[in-house]
């Protein structure tokens, strides 16, 4: 089983959805534990360890460490913004 670490940024980015949009993201971030690559779960390219899931119009940036058993939460953006780099 993975430990699941949210970054700080992801964290406030999550703080600031409605609560109905951030309890199902949460749901999602938490059954990473169990499964670190679930159905629809996509390698960003030009990234060794980083993935993407998706939640409804959210996605879902993270990075996988599988030496250390951890699975850190990077970023949560909608779906327009959560590739542009700041």
């Amino acid at each position: 089983m993975y430990q699941v670490t949210i970054s700080r940024t992801a964290e406030k980015q999550l703080e600031s959805f409605p609560k109905q949009i951030a309890n199902t993201i949460t749901a999602k971030i938490d059954a990473l534990a169990t499964n670190p690559h679930p159905h629809g779960s996509i390698k960003l390219e030009g990234s060794e360890k980083e993935y993407r899931i998706r939640s409804g119009d959210y996605r879902i940036i993270y990075r996988i460490e599988n030496a250390l058993l951890i699975i850190e939460v990077i970023r949560i953006a909608h779906r327009r913004d959560v590739y542009k780099k700041k």
